[in-house]
C-alpha cells in the first residue's frame, strides 16, 4: 500500500488546483472521516477535501500559492489524527550566495516546490538542507527551483562526501586573486587622487584626469568585480534582491559620475567605485578565510576516517579501500593503526585510543566479543576485528551526519533576524533614493548637519553643487547597509559550536537544542546507567531460613531466566557464579515496573518488589526490618516466593558512577537543580539521592508514567531536561524541553535525543551545558553588533557623515568580525 503523500495535476476543473493524497493515521469510523474532512476544508486554500476511511487516505485539492504541506498537516493534526510521514533529506551544495538576503531567497525558492516540507539554508556551509516527500518531487526538481532563484545547485553525495579541505582552499585562493586584482588596478587611481585630495591639484589637467579615473575604473568593476555584477543582476533578473545588489549600485553610480560630468557640473566619484569594489573583495576574501576556519569541524572529522584496510579474503590478508569493506568482513589491525570500520572483536587483545569519538583520553581495553569504533587507533596489540557497520552506517558517518544536520538548522532568537534580511535590501535601495531626493529637496537642511561636523570629520567634502551631495550620501547608505553580517551571525556560531561538541563527544541534534538547553532549570536523570554505573550486582542473599537459600536462588533464578529487566541479569550473572541451572517455568508474565510471574512443578511463583508480592497476598511481616535495612542502604530488594510464602530477600546494588557526584555538584553551582525518576521504592531511591546530592526525587515510577513526570517537574521548575539510555526513556526525552541521550561508544542511540552525550561519562553533561551558554552567548553577541552596526551607520551615512569609501570599509569589517568573533568561541572553557 502506498504510504506517502502523492500529488496529481489535474485539468482545470471547478474545483482546479493541485491534488494531494494524504496517508491518514487513527481513524476508526465514520465520524473520524467527517472530522478530517471538516478540519482540512477549514485550512484557507483548501477548495476541496474527500478522505475513505478503507484506504485511510485524505484527497485535497489545493492552492500551492496560499497554502503548504506543512498547514494541512498540522490541520490534521489538530483535528485528532495523524499524518504518515515518508521523508526523505537532501542536502545541496549551493553556490552563488553572498548574503542573507541570498539565504532568503534559495530558502523560499525550495519552499515553494510541492513536497518539500522543509528547507533551511546555511551561508557559512552554502548548503540547503530540504526534507520532501520522495513521490512528489525529488532532486532534480529541487536543483531547478534553485537556479530558477539565479543560483547554482549540485546534489551533495553522501557516499563520498567533497573534500572540504581542497574545497575551502580553493574558494580563499579564488577571493585572493580577485582582491589582488582589484587593488593593482584600484592602487594607481589612489595614488593620482592624492594631490588633489592634498593640495587641490588636478594633474595633469581636469579633462584628462576625469578620463583617467573612469578608465581605470571600469576594469576593476567589470574583472574582478564582474561575478558581483554578475549575481547582483542574477538576483534582480529572478524579482529578488541580496547584498550584491547593493555594491552594484553602489560603484556603477560611482562610476557614471565620472561620465556625467563632462556634461553636468558634478564632482567624480570613479575612483571611489573602483576603492568600493576592491574593499568588497577584500572583506570577501578575508571572510572566506575566517569561515573556512569555522568549517574545520567537519573536516576534522572526514580527516579521521582510514584510508585503507587489510582483510582476510581466502584465508589471504590483502590491502583494500576501505570503501570496499564488506559487512561480516574480518579485518586486520595492526598496532598504531586505525580501526577501519565499526566492528566486533573476534581475536586478540589491545588498548584502544576513542579519543576521536567520546573525548576521553583514557585508552580502552579491548578483547573478543568488543565492539570497537571506525577510525579509532589501536595502541598495542594486534585485532582481528568483524565488520558490523559499513559506509553511511558508521558511527563516524553518523556523527558528521549530525554536526553537518545541525549547521543546517537556525536557533529560534534568528527568526527576527530572517524577517528583516527578507525585507533588507529593498529597504536600503528606498532609503537610497529617498537620501538622494531628501538632498535635493532641503539641501540647507542637510547641509547644516554636514557642515557642523566638519570640524571633527575630515573625510567630508568641503564645497560641491547639491547634486555632488546627494549622490555622496545616497552611495555611502547602499554600501554601508550590511545583511551579510546578519546572515553570517548565527551560522558561524554554530559551525564552530557543533566541531567543539563533536570533539568532546557532544552531538548536538538541532539549534533548537542549544537554545533550549542553556534555559534548563532542572534535569531529571533516568537511574540505571546514567546516574548508575548499569552493572547492578546482587551483594545479599537472605532466605527466611538457611534450608531456602538454594531455593531461593532456583527459584528467582528460574523467574529471572526469561525477564528482559536490567536487574534480571544480576540474578542471572549470581545464579551463573553459583553454578545453579535454571528450571523451565511455565505461564511466565511480568507486570512492568513491579515484577514476575510463573508457575515452577505446578506452584505460583513470583520475583520483584515488596509491594508487588504483598499484593499477591504474601506475607512479608517477618522481613519487613530487612527489607528496610537495605533499602535504607541504597539497595534494590528483590522479594522471591514460592506456594503463596516469601523465600527471602535478595539486595541488589549498582553503584554510583565515579563522577556522579561532583558533576551534580558542577550542575548545582551552574544554578540547576536535579531530580531522579526512578521504578526503585521510595527508601531505596532517597538513599542514593543523598550519595549523589540528587535535590528531587520521583520514585516507584512505572515507566509509562516518566513522561507524567516530566510534566510535572515542568510545571514546577520550569524548562526540563530529560537524561537516559535513549531507548527504555526514548518517550520522556522527547516530551522533555532538551532530551539527552547518554551512553557509550556504538551502544547509544544517537537518533534518539535532541543532544546526545557519546561517553557515558556525567561531567561530558556539563561540558554540554556549558558550551551550549557559550554558543548561544556567541550568537546573541554576533546578532547585537550586526543589527548595531547597520543601527548607527545608516542614519549617518544618510546625513551625509560617512565616505562611500569609510562606508564599505566598515561594512567589510562587520562581515569579518561576526566570522572572527565566532571563531574565538574555541578559547571559551567548557
Amino acid at each position: 500500500m502506498n504510504t506517502v503523500p502523492t500529488i496529481e495535476k489535474e485539468a482545470p476543473s471547478e474545483k482546479s488546483g493541485e491534488k494531494i493524497q494524504l496517508k491518514i493515521t487513527g481513524m476508526h469510523c465514520a465520524g473520524c472521516v467527517a472530522n478530517v474532512e471538516r478540519a482540512l476544508k477549514k485550512v484557507p486554500g483548501v477548495s476541496d477535501a474527500g478522505v475513505n476511511l478503507a484506504t485511510e487516505k485524505a484527497l485535497v485539492t489545493f492552492d500551492p500559492n496560499f497554502v503548504s504541506l506543512e498547514a494541512l498537516e498540522k490541520a490534521v493534526e489538530e483535528s485528532g489524527y495523524g499524518v504518515d510521514r515518508a521523508r526523505e533529506k537532501a542536502i545541496l551544495k549551493i553556490s552563488g550566495m553572498h548574503c542573507a538576503g541570498c539565504v532568503n531567497n534559495v530558502e523560499r525558492a525550495l519552499r515553494k516546490v510541492n513536497g518539500v516540507s522543509l528547507a533551511t539554508v546555511n551561508l557559512a556551509t552554502e548548503k540547503a538542507y530540504i526534507t520532501y516527500l520522495p513521490e512528489v518531487t525529488g532532486a532534480p526538481e529541487l536543483i531547478q527551483a534553485v537556479r530558477d532563484a539565479g543560483y547554482e545547485a549540485a546534489l551533495e553525495s553522501e557516499e563520498k562526501p567533497p573534500a572540504p579541505e581542497d574545497e575551502a582552499a580553493q574558494k580563499w585562493q579564488i577571493a585572493r586573486r580577485r582582491m589582488l586584482i582589484a587593488w593593482a588596478l584600484a592602487a594607481p587611481t589612489m595614488m593620482w587622487m592624492i594631490p588633489e585630495m592634498l593640495w587641490g591639484i588636478m594633474w595633469p589637467t581636469h579633462a584628462i584626469m576625469n578620463t583617467g579615473m573612469v578608465l581605470l575604473a571600469l576594469p576593476v568593476l567589470f574583472w574582478p568585480g564582474w561575478e558581483t555584477l554578475k549575481s547582483a543582476w542574477r538576483s534582480v533578473s529572478h524579482g529578488s534582491a541580496n547584498m550584491d545588489v547593493l555594491i552594484a549600485l553602489g560603484t556603477l553610480a560611482s562610476v557614471s559620475t565620472g561620465v556625467l560630468g563632462f556634461f553636468i557640473p558634478i564632482a567624480n566619484f570613479a575612483a571611489v567605485g573602483s576603492m568600493i569594489m576592491a574593499i568588497h573583495l577584500t572583506g570577501r576574501y578575508v571572510e572566506s578565510r575566517a569561515r573556512g576556519r569555522a568549517s574545520q569541524a567537519i573536516r576534522k572529522l572526514l580527516e579521521l576516517g582510514a584510508k585503507t584496510a587489510r582483510v582476510l579474503r581466502n584465508g589471504e590478508e590483502i590491502e583494500i579501500p576501505v570503501e570496499e569493506i564488506r559487512v561480516a568482513e574480518v579485518m586486520v589491525v595492526r598496532p598504531g593503526e586505525k580501526i577501519p570500520t565499526d566492528g566486533e572483536v573476534v581475536s586478540g587483545e589491545s588498548a584502544v585510543d576513542e579519543s576521536m569519538a567520546t573525548g576521553e583520553s583514557m585508552p580502552l581495553r579491548k578483547s573478543a566479543g568488543d565492539a570497537v569504533i571506525g577510525a579509532t587507533v589501536n595502541q598495542h596489540g594486534a585485532l582481528q576485528v568483524r565488520a558490523t557497520k559499513i559506509g553511511r552506517d558508521t558511527f563516524l558517518a553518523q556523527m558528521i551526519k549530525m554536526v553537518e544536520e545541525l549547521q543546517g538548522t537556525k536557533v529560534p532568537i534568528q527568526a527576527f533576524a530572517d524577517k528583516v534580511t527578507a525585507i533588507f535590501v529593498p529597504i536600503i535601495v528606498a532609503l537610497s533614493i529617498l537620501t538622494f531626493a531628501a538632498w535635493l529637496l532641503f539641501p540647507d537642511t542637510m547641509r547644516q548637519i554636514l557642515f557642523s561636523a566638519q570640524g571633527i570629520i575630515p573625510w567630508l567634502p568641503k564645497t560641491g553643487s547639491n547634486v555632488t551631495l546627494a549622490i555622496f550620501a545616497a552611495i555611502a547608505v547602499l554600501v554601508i547597509a550590511c545583511p551579510c553580517a546578519l546572515g553570517l551571525a548565527t551560522p558561524t556560531a554554530l559551525m564552530v559550536g557543533s566541531g567543539m561538541g563533536a570533539q568532546r563527544g557532544i552531538l548536538y541534534r538541532k539549534g533548537e537544542a542549544i537554545q533550549a538547553l542553556k534555559d534548563v532549570r532542572l534535569i531529571a536523570f533516568d537511574k540505571t546507567g546514567t546516574l548508575t554505573v548499569g552493572k547492578p550486582e546482587v551483594v545479599d542473599v537472605i532466605p527466611v531460613s538457611e534450608i531456602l537459600a538454594e531455593e531461593l536462588l532456583t527459584v528467582a533464578g528460574a523467574l529471572e531466566a526469561v525477564s528482559e529487566h536490567p536487574l534480571a541479569e544480576a540474578v542471572r550473572r549470581k545464579i551463573s557464579a553459583e553454578n545453579i541451572r535454571p528450571e523451565a517455568v511455565a505461564n511466565f508474565s511480568a507486570v512492568p515496573g513491579m515484577g514476575v510471574r510463573g508457575q515452577l512443578d505446578g506452584e505460583a511463583v513470583f520475583s520483584g518488589s515488596a509491594a508487588f508480592l504483598r499484593r499477591e497476598g504474601i506475607d512479608l511481616a517477618s522481613l519487613e526490618p530487612t527489607i528496610q535495612e537495605l533499602e535504607d542502604s541504597a539497595k534494590t530488594v528483590v522479594v522471591v516466593a514460592r506456594g503463596g510464602r516469601a523465600l527471602g530477600l535478595l539486595g541488589i546494588a549498582d553503584r554510583l558512577k565515579p563522577e556522579a557526584v561532583s558533576a551534580l555538584e558542577k550542575l548545582r553551582r551552574m544554578g540547576i537543580q536535579t531530580a531522579m525518576i526512578t521504578g526503585d521504592n521510595g527508601r531505596t531511591a532517597h538513599a542514593i539521592a543523598r550519595e549523589a546530592g540528587i535535590d528531587h526525587v520521583a520514585a516507584e515510577v512505572l515507566p509509562e508514567q516518566k513522561v507524567q513526570e516530566v510534566k510535572r517537574l515542568r510545571k514546577q521548575f520550569g524548562a526540563v531536561a530529560m537524561v537516559g539510555d535513549g531507548i527504555n526513556d526514548a518517550l520522556a526525552l522527547v516530551r522533555a524541553d532538551v532530551g539527552i541521550a547518554i551512553g557509550s561508544g556504538t551502544d547509544i542511540a544517537i537518533e534518539a535525543a535532541d543532544v546526545t552525550l557519546v561517553r557515558g561519562d556525567l561531567n561530558g553533561l556539563v561540558s554540554a551545558i556549558a558550551l551550549s551558554r557559550a554558543t548561544f552567548r556567541k550568537i546573541k553577541q554576533n546578532l547585537f553588533w550586526a543589527f548595531f552596526y547597520n543601527v548607527l551607520a545608516i542614519p549617518l551615512a544618510v546625513a551625509g557623515l560617512l565616505h562611500p569609501v569609510i562606508a564599505e570599509l566598515a561594512m567589510a569589517v562587520s562581515s569579518v568580525s561576526v566570522v572572527g568573533n565566532a571563531n574565538l568561541l574555541r578559547k571559551a572553557k567548557i
